[in-house]
């Protein structure tokens, strides 16, 4: 391709140059600390390691294979993805067709006629004449790209190819990270409906005791009221987490590429989730090469610095040459002979002379849109750094909550505990085993809810170090240039564009 492209000659125009890394060290104000660990599931503990490589099926580190088989359903049906795959092969096919420009056109016309001719038309009198007139022409055209502007062109539909490559990385890691936050999300909500239900159970239990002890008259009905009221707050938290739950399933379905319909109820207890103890920071100066976002970014700056050199092309003058070659002939049998030969060639040259500054202004607008991508690269970058930082942060905050969640538990439970003793005893009001057992259902929900933290704040991370794409193969044949058939033979290989590799 490149080599096609140095037919054009000297390129007008800037030459795009990707910008350089942010001059930084590192993703946070201070030294990140290792990640304290909490007892029980998801309490595992987490370190970074710096400069390590983010896996190409980083899914793969939480040692589930319901999740890797919901990630692998995703990628092999959901519809966002083919249409990614479609949209990167279109730009291709666009850049593969605007390459033709580069090389001559040369078409082949023939042609027979049959005329009938009067003598009257030639002042001349008698009989009419008929004849068959045989004709071929081959006419040639080309336009030599002296000053760059349709190799701006094709570079700047490359950098639109290149474009909807990395929207394909950023679809692809998109739905990676949803089908396993989502699937956690399952999992918590599962777990806090469990343990809804069981609070539940315990105190319907505890109603029956004090119905029995009211009816021996060792309890007053004022408590066993309260137990009730107390048992029908309970019961009613339990609906708005399975309408959350069923909610959240429907989503899992969407990503999955189903309908809710077909949800066949496939889940990961939250118990049987792992956490990986290393965990990647990528090296600040090779984010920008590895989140497809920047990458976007990058291509769409780059497009856009192409399409000023085209701008510029057009304001300066353009030669066209042509020849034609063919033969006229009365009979078929002679049509290629010597006497019947003709040719022709020709060289023109246009350019614009007034406009009213139609070109200048045109080409200053391609300019303005350069400046106005490269300001939002640099905002892509820093969102994309941001992110980095929010998922340390996270993973770190997470960790801590984790394990002031199980110890809040362990109290509340011997606080509950107590509080019946007490109130077995007559030392205590029964309100205080109320408040009691309240305490302990908030405390069981926020441990499930700080577990699911973890997880998903895991995620979080290796999706904002860019998700390892670098390390598979995410295109599909249905990405890649068809073949031109017949017309490849004229067209050299190296005149289609082709995939950039992957860049670290």
């Amino acid at each position: 391709m490149q080599a096609m492209l140095a037919l054009g000659g000297c390129a007008v125009g800037p030459n795009f140059e990707a910008p350089d890394a942010p001059a930084v060290t590192g993703y946070t104000a201070g030294r990140l600390s290792g990640a304290t660990s909490a007892d029980g599931p998801g309490g595992t503990a987490q370190k970074f390691i710096d400069g390590a490589d983010v896996p190409a099926v980083w899914w793969q580190v939480f040692r589930s294979r319901q999740i890797a088989a919901f990630v692998r359903e995703a990628i092999d049906n959901h519809p966002d993805l083919a249409a990614a795959q479609a949209a990167l092969r279109q730009a291709r096919e666009v850049a593969a067709a605007d390459t033709s420009a580069l090389l001559p056109s040369i078409t082949e016309s023939d042609s027979v006629t049959r005329n009938q001719v009067s003598p009257a038309q030639s002042g001349q009198t008698g009989p009419a004449s008929l004849y068959t007139l045989y004709n071929t022409s081959v006419p040639i055209s080309f336009t030599p790209d002296i000053f760059g502007g349709k190799a701006r062109g094709i570079e700047a539909d490359l950098a639109y190819a290149d474009y909807q490559r990395f929207q394909l990385e950023a679809t692809y890691l998109s739905l990676t990270a949803n089908v396993v936050t989502t699937a956690i999300s399952d999992a918590s909500y599962a777990a806090q409906i469990r343990v809804t239900e069981e609070q539940i159970e315990g105190q319907r239990q505890l109603v029956a005791l004090l119905e029995q002890q009211f009816a021996l008259g060792a309890v007053s009905n004022s408590d066993v009221l309260t137990q009730k009221a107390q048992l029908a707050q309970t019961i009613a938290t339990l609906p708005p987490l399975q309408k959350s739950r069923a909610q959240n399933r429907n989503q899992l379905m969407a990503y999955l590429g189903r309908l809710p319909g077909q949800d066949k109820g496939e889940g990961v207890p939250l118990a049987n989730l792992r956490l990986p103890r290393d965990l990647p920071v990528t090296v600040p100066s090779l984010l920008v090469r590895q989140r497809p976002d920047i990458r976007a970014a990058e291509s769409q700056v780059h497009q856009a610095s192409a399409n000023v050199g085209v701008a510029t092309a057009n304001m300066l003058p353009n030669v066209t040459l042509s020849a034609s070659g063919g033969s006229s002939a009365l009979a078929l049998s002679s049509l290629y002979g010597p006497q019947t030969t003709a040719w022709s060639v020709a060289a023109s040259v246009t350019g614009p002379i007034f406009d009213a500054g139609n070109l200048f202004h045109t080409k200053e607008s391609k300019v303005a849109a350069m400046e106005q991508l490269a300001a939002k690269y640099r905002s892509t970058v820093i969102t994309a750094f941001q992110n980095v930082a929010d998922a340390l942060r996270a993973i770190q905050s997470d960790a801590a909550l984790l394990k002031a969640q199980v110890e809040a538990e362990k109290t509340a439970a011997e606080s509950l505990k107590m509080s019946q003793a007490q109130f077995k005893a007559g030392s205590t009001t029964f309100i205080s085993v109320i408040n009691a057992e309240q305490t302990l259902l908030t405390a069981r929900l926020n441990r499930v809810k700080a577990q699911a933290s973890r997880y998903a704040d895991t995620v979080a991370l290796y999706q904002a170090l860019g998700g390892g794409w670098w390390n598979r193969v995410d295109e599909s044949p249905a990405a890649e240039v068809r073949p031109a058939g017949v017309a490849a033979i004229f067209v050299p290989a190296g005149a289609l564009p082709q995939a950039a590799p992957p860049a670290n």
